[in-house]
């Protein structure tokens, strides 16, 4: 039994399941998100100091959001070089979650930046400052352009990942961040109207915080070991009792992802008597499988009492709340 939980647990490391085309897809991810990283902290460097020496928040607002991406594209390429290491004694479901943890501390810097644009957007309408339309212009269009390309080079990327998802929201902030200082930078030059920076500056971080808001919530579901949103656990367990002859009742039961892409589960099958044991475990998880996209799962048969409910009422508020209890998933393992 411990043998075939070790080797099982290698899978969804992403050894095991599907080596081919996990395999395939992580190497060029890992490659494009590079390439996306060089090119955001190199122009970063130059809209910074751009949005410095024209006097421009809402270049400055950008150069800022870069800063927090290139942060995030590094860490996501750093992600995805410890995703493809192999399981340990130690860290037995390998390194995959790094993604999903470099997602959600990604999602607190980007919220943190986009509050003090709000701040420093503030203070600029009280005193408004006189921005260089020109140099702005030329600036914010350069930045454009480098996006677009980060954009591209992302955008053929696997999708399913919530890595690479974050990756590509982050490409995408920086897309409306440098069209609106290109709009500041017209609006400045026809009428030299110039709150329209800080305005326009907090329209972007607005923009910031909705991105970091979805990407910290996906994140942290799957910290807290939530069940993936595309999944209804208890509709799950129902399915199994009408589907796989012999299960009479399923309890006990966790769902959850390891890193937004690897769905697992761990359940208890109560089975009617005379039922062969090995049989419906292995209908179970070809279920599973087929029909809800549970590639790995730890399924275990009983006949008669529960050999964790002490009680009918443990059992029942086991029952109940499986999904909000952990820690009782050394029992299944």
């Amino acid at each position: 039994m411990a043998h075939d939980h070790a080797s099982h647990d290698h899978g969804p490391a992403g050894h095991s399941h599907s080596h081919g085309a996990g395999h395939v897809h992580g190497s060029t991810d890992k490659k494009r998100v590079l390439i996306a990283t060089c090119l955001t902290a190199g122009f970063m460097v130059a809209e910074a100091l751009g949005g410095w020496l024209t006097g421009s928040l809402a270049l400055v607002a950008d150069a800022g959001h870069m800063l927090a991406d290139a942060i995030a594209l590094g860490l996501a390429w750093y992600a995805f070089h410890l995703a493809g290491r192999p399981a340990t004694g130690r860290l037995t479901y390998g390194f995959a979650r790094v993604k999903t943890l470099v997602a959600y501390t990604n999602g607190i810097a980007i919220f943190v930046i986009a509050l003090w644009i709000v701040y420093e957007a503030w203070g600029r309408l009280m005193h408004p400052t006189p921005v260089l339309g020109g140099p702005m212009l030329v600036v914010a269009v350069a930045g454009l352009l480098v996006n677009i390309a980060s954009f591209f080079v992302l955008h053929g990327g696997d999708r399913e990942s919530l890595n690479m998802r974050g990756a590509i929201l982050h490409v995408l902030g920086d897309l409306l961040g440098s069209a609106a200082a290109i709009a500041a930078a017209i609006i400045i030059l026809a009428t030299g109207w110039m709150p329209i920076d800080p305005i326009l500056s907090v329209l972007v971080s607005l923009l910031i915080l909705s991105t970091a808001w979805s990407l910290m919530r996906e994140a942290a579901n799957v910290l807290l070991e939530g069940v993936p949103a595309s999944l209804d656990r208890d509709l799950i367990a129902r399915d199994i009792e009408g589907a796989v002859k012999g299960v009479r009742e399923v309890h006990h039961m966790h769902v959850w992802s390891l890193d937004g892409t690897s769905n697992m589960a761990t359940l208890h099958a109560c089975l009617n008597d005379g039922v062969d044991a090995h049989v419906a475990v292995s209908a179970i998880k070809k279920r599973l499988a087929a029909e809800h996209g549970i590639e790995h799962a730890t399924v275990e048969p009983e006949f008669g009492k529960c050999a964790d409910s002490h009680d009918e009422h443990d059992h029942h508020h086991d029952h109940d709340h499986a999904h909000d209890a952990p820690r009782d998933r050394r029992h299944y393992h």
